[in-house]
């Protein structure tokens, strides 16, 4: 994985196309054959369809990318086996949720889902519910992500009007600083409240960071990279 590369912009422009994908379509056996192994470990995964880019190119304060649809089967098998077809990205947003005080709010996931305790924003891959027409939906994502794992709606936050966007090669995380007016224990208290309510809560834990000091290995690159420049800032 490369260096992570930080861009500020204020549009994403990116655009749905109907495309095969030679990578899921040659090793058909061998993705089902893995997923049906990852199934049995873990009963909750599903293999529905999300939205993997391509072609990505910064413009001035623009980020432009094309966005085709897959099967999550192909997509974990893509990830699980290092990236074999690197035109291909993973290109998602996040909420990046900051208190009042300061502090960054990340949630740690839970053991049954296919990131078990990695910490890191409110975020999913894009799939067919943040299609809009011919185009991909990354804000309206990041507002569904977050309600979704925090119980957080979005007249609990402001979004910032910009992007910014983390490129590693395989991953490309576009995060919008969601401004809560609450201290980051309260927020982290109603999430958890929240969490308990849930049979099966996506979310194992919450985290707040407010120092170097409080980054951790079980963080992703691209997501500490986005804080320490927040925080050096």
């Amino acid at each position: 994985m490369q260096v992570p590369v930080i861009q500020r912009v204020t549009t994403l422009d990116l655009t749905l196309q109907q495309r095969p994908w030679p990578f899921a379509d040659q090793r058909r056996a061998e993705i089902d054959a893995h997923f049906a192994v990852q199934q049995r470990a873990k009963p909750s995964l599903w293999n529905g369809r999300v939205l993997l880019g391509r072609d990505l190119v910064f413009a001035d304060d623009r980020l432009s990318a094309n966005y085709f649809e897959t099967d999550f089967a192909s997509f974990l098998a893509w990830r699980d086996w290092g990236f074999p077809d690197p035109e291909i990205f993973n290109g998602f947003g996040m909420g990046a949720l900051l208190a009042s005080d300061g502090a960054f709010v990340l949630g740690e996931m839970g053991e049954h889902t296919a990131n078990p305790g990695r910490i890191y924003f409110p975020s999913g891959t894009p799939d067919l519910d943040d299609i809009r027409g011919d185009t991909v939906d990354i804000a309206g994502s990041v507002l569904r992500e977050l309600e979704e794992e925090t119980g957080l709606s979005p007249a609990d936050c402001r979004a910032d009007t910009d992007w910014h966007c983390i490129y590693t090669g395989p991953a490309l995380a576009m995060m919008r600083i969601l401004r809560a007016d609450a201290p980051g224990e309260e927020l982290r208290a109603r999430i958890e409240a929240n969490l308990a309510r849930q049979d099966d809560p996506e979310l194992a834990a919450i985290h707040l960071v407010r120092s170097r000091a409080d980054l951790t290995g079980a963080m992703p690159r691209f997501v500490t990279a986005f804080i320490e420049t927040q925080l050096s800032a």
